[in-house]
């Protein structure tokens, strides 16, 4: 006897046991799942059983299909013991995480299905590994240097949505969608549930004059004068998600002629290692002056705080 599927087997994917020698038609009753699927077991040979699932095994669950000592050959023969087996489940396919992350609000996309819908847990479950077809179109109002990332780079636009996600439901940030995230992900699709502050943007300039602008929803929301790194201390230019957030910080470090700092500020959202957008005291702002991060005013500080959540991507441009 013999089987398959491979050890991180796909939800949707049939069980194929072999034998050596033909069934009794009564062979199909003397097997059992755990945990248990909907589907149906068939002879589709005479040595053959075969299990077609008509839902889907949870994703990364550990499924044990165990043949009873009951089945028999149609000569009479029995197996001298009950033998199990055991496979993986793997992950869900990464087409549906985007889709589930667009429709929840977490990307700045909707996704707009073609052909089959679906409407019942067990549909969103066999989704999960056979996602629908369709189009994923971005909404109104965002800039051409999003929709050229999303071409390009859209893994680090998935990761801030993930991260987002995660922020949104108490999960542990690290951006990766593992057993936890698509756990949530399910119960937020099933609830209904929704991003609850939407999607921002920003993008930071080292054109002169530098600036900061903040979309949100599709609409420029913040847009100041703004500081970025001297040179021996530059901004790293890319495209990075928020993953911290202070009211207020003594951000401390040495200067470049080997000094210590160790200054007050304020509305701080970290996007790149030690790199933060957030207020800082000068007279004058719109060229290089800090030490990488990314200066402004007070005000515009203070509102642009409030849309670099957790997971909103901040992009430093030349």
């Amino acid at each position: 006897m013999w089987w398959r599927p491979r050890s991180r087997a796909g939800g949707i994917q049939p069980i194929v046991i072999h034998f050596s020698q033909p069934l009794s038609a009564r062979a199909v009753h003397d097997l059992s799942l755990s945990p248990s699927v909907p589907g149906s077991w068939a002879l589709s040979s005479p040595s053959t059983l075969r299990f077609v699932p008509t839902g889907a095994f949870a994703p990364f669950s550990t499924v044990r299909v165990t043949v009873q000592r009951a089945v028999a050959s149609v000569a009479g023969a029995h197996l001298r013991r009950p033998v199990t087996f055991r496979f993986s489940v793997g992950a869900p396919a990464p087409a549906r995480l985007v889709q589930l992350l667009a429709r929840q609000g977490y990307l700045p996309l909707r996704f707009r299905a073609r052909g089959r819908q679906f409407n019942t847990r067990a549909a969103d479950q066999i989704a999960l590994f056979d996602p629908p077809s369709g189009r994923l179109l971005f909404d109104p109002g965002w800039p051409a240097a999003l929709h050229v990332l999303w071409a390009h780079n859209s893994a680090v636009m998935i990761r801030g949505a993930v991260m987002a996600f995660e922020a949104a439901n108490g999960l542990t940030m690290d951006g990766v969608a593992g057993p936890s995230v698509w756990s949530a992900l399910e119960r937020a699709q099933e609830a209904g549930r929704r991003s609850p502050v939407g999607y921002s943007y920003a993008i930071a300039s080292e054109s002169s004059p530098e600036t900061l602008t903040v979309w949100h929803a599709g609409h420029v929301v913040v847009r100041s004068l703004a500081n970025t790194g001297v040179p021996g201390a530059p901004t790293a230019l890319g495209t990075y998600p928020v993953y911290e957030r202070l009211r207020n910080q003594v951000m401390q470090g040495t200067n470049l002629n080997g000094t210590h700092y160790a200054d007050p500020v304020s509305w701080v959202a970290y996007f790149n290692g030690g790199d933060a957008v957030h207020y800082f005291p000068r007279a004058s702002f719109g060229f290089p002056q800090s030490l990488g991060c990314v200066e402004l005013p007070w005000a515009p500080a203070e509102r642009a705080w409030g849309y670099l959540t957790y997971g909103t991507l901040v992009t430093v441009v030349p």
